[in-house]
């Protein structure tokens, strides 16, 4: 799903009407429909409803809401911020067929606050349609009184288009001045603010956010066109949606290698490891230093094991378990390049799909530069093979990114944005400066696929393409949740090896969810990163389009 500007949706708009000869009234009338259909379902206990109004489309698109809200028995009082006269347009005809045909529907011309307190009062849902996606902030007069009033209404809120006041271009996590939404009902596309910022109040208990959704209203795909090259991540689950040939095995769906882990750091290529498997890897084999070997297996039983020569700093029986081979314990000092030498490389590598390094690697002794010589070997004798590289691999180019090159090949890149400043040499300030510029012109100059990690986790594409993912949330801030992370990608990758962008994509939207899902069990202090494993199963049967035909962009449906 492609994401647009507010200059885009009026464009598209323009185009649905003069090319595909589809009236704006048309169009409103499906607007309004789908937002009295949104509220009928997510909130169908509310049955005094008032719909606040401006004069232009997104107010028309409010009426419509109204008279349908109405006609399904709901008692709806209208407040336009004006005068009746006012309102030109097809949201003049909304207005005309409101008063018309909505019967019982009291519609009050708003120029002056008194008395506004009480209705809101008596009232047990909200509809904002006040101004739209092409408001540009700030509000003024009347419109910030109401918002004020609203802003202290007990029930939820329900935005038109966006909350008003909100900003559509706006990338930022905040919107300062908009109303409040508890959710949002936008048409044919996310705009960017849809997808950057925070829009929604959510379910505070849980830690989850509000629903976002977009309504198909009859614009034609030819007439949404978007010069950003953005889109939304959450499409991209599409790819694992279909389900196995009942004769399927295994071999089918990849052998993925994770390479890391060190002494102290076997939960990294364990976990890694364990999110390839439940993301649907058939085979996946760690790859860790012996020293951690036994750790990693008590993982899960599905789990293969190749044990890494390291480098020893010394013995200490004392404080260090036994590796389980008859020797002294010894304190490791990461692993050694000879593990590559001979032919270890292609012992390694022989029946591998898909390469994961990084995870709990190091940097002591020759770790990075192990790292290093793992991604050069791939490169030149098993190009075909994707490299997922997170963590410490990506900390081993550390002031060496131009030898990351992904030409010919498939090269993922993990990183946290501190990651990606040392990997860039800037600091993490540069690097949250312009996130989507910089994700952009890495992964095109380097021919990489870029996931770079945060609010709004980003995946830039070689080709310029950039997709924004709005699931997870704050509960995801724990020590794991990255190398959870890269075995997910890793694991759809192993099945989707023709189809790298949605298959990244995909892992990137699929974590957040199960994390979404984690935390309406759990509160958000005691999430685990591994309980999204345990809600990963959620997160793949779940559809992004309910039964109404709106596509959840941000939220999870009950």
């Amino acid at each position: 799903m492609k994401i647009l500007t507010a200059a885009e949706m009026a464009a598209a708009d323009r185009r649905t009407e003069e090319e595909f000869r589809v009236p704006v009234g048309e169009l409103m009338e499906a607007a309004g429909g789908a937002v009295a259909a949104f509220c009928l379902r997510q909130y169908a206990a509310a049955s005094r409803v008032v719909v606040i109004c401006g004069k232009g489309n997104n107010g028309g698109d409010g009426m419509v809401a109204a008279r349908v809200l109405s006609a399904s028995g709901c008692s709806v009082r209208v407040l336009l911020l004006g005068r009746m006269a006012e309102v030109k347009g097809d949201a003049a005809e909304a207005l005309r067929r409101l008063r018309e045909e909505g019967a019982g529907v009291a519609v009050d011309e708003v120029v002056d606050a008194g008395g506004l307190g009480e209705v809101f009062g008596d009232a047990e849902l909200v509809v904002d349609a006040v101004v739209g996606t092409g408001f540009k902030p700030p509000l003024r007069g009347l419109a910030v009184v109401v918002r004020d009033l609203v802003k202290g209404f007990a029930g939820p809120v329900v935005a038109v288009d966006v909350p008003s006041g909100w900003d559509a271009d706006s990338m930022e996590q905040e919107g300062e001045g908009a109303y409040r939404a508890d959710a949002v009902v936008t048409f044919t596309a996310p705009k960017l603010a849809h997808v950057f910022g925070h829009l929604t109040c959510g379910a505070l208990a849980t830690g989850t956010f509000g629903p976002v959704v977009v309504a198909e209203i009859g614009s034609p795909e030819g007439a949404v066109r978007s010069e950003t090259e953005l889109r939304w991540t959450g499409s991209a689950k599409a790819v694992a949606e279909a389900p196995r040939a009942v004769n399927a095995n295994k071999g089918r769906f990849g052998h993925v290698l994770v390479v890391g882990g060190s002494y102290g750091k076997a939960g990294a290529p364990a976990m890694a490891s364990l999110a390839a498997l439940r993301a649907g890897a058939g085979l996946v084999t760690a790859a860790v230093p012996r020293s951690v070997v036994g750790m990693v297996a008590g993982v899960a039983p599905e789990l293969m094991l190749v044990g890494l020569e390291e480098a020893s700093r010394g013995t200490d029986e004392t404080h260090v378990p036994d590796a389980g081979h008859g020797a002294p314990s010894v304190v490791a000092g990461g692993v050694l390049l000879r593990n590559l030498a001979g032919d270890g490389f292609e012992r390694l590598m022989t029946g591998i799909k898909v390469v994961a390094v990084g995870p709990g690697l190091g940097t002591a002794g020759e770790a990075a530069e192990f790292a290093r010589e793992l991604v050069r070997r791939t490169a030149i004798e098993r190009a075909g093979v994707p490299m997922v590289l997170d963590a410490d691999a990506l900390n081993a180019f550390e002031g060496r990114a131009e030898l990351l090159d992904g030409r010919g090949r498939v090269m993922v890149l993990t990183p946290h944005p501190g990651e990606m400043a040392r990997l860039m040499g800037m600091t993490v300030k540069e690097v949250e400066a312009d996130r989507v510029g910089l994700a952009r012109r890495f992964a095109t100059e380097r021919q990489v696929t870029l996931v770079l990690k945060g609010w709004r986790t980003l995946v830039a594409h070689p080709d310029g393409r950039v997709g924004v993912n709005t699931s997870g949330n704050p509960a995801m801030a724990k020590g794991g949740s990255g190398d959870i992370l890269t075995g997910i990608v890793a694991g759809m990758l192993a099945q989707y090896p023709d189809d790298v962008a949605r298959a990244v994509e995909a892992a990137v939207y699929l974590h957040g969810l199960a994390a979404d899902f984690a935390v309406q069990k759990m509160d958000e202090h005691t999430v685990l990163a591994t309980d999204t494993l345990g809600c990963l199963s959620d997160a793949f049967r779940y559809r992004v389009k309910d039964a109404d035909g709106l596509v959840w962009v941000g939220g999870v449906r009950g």
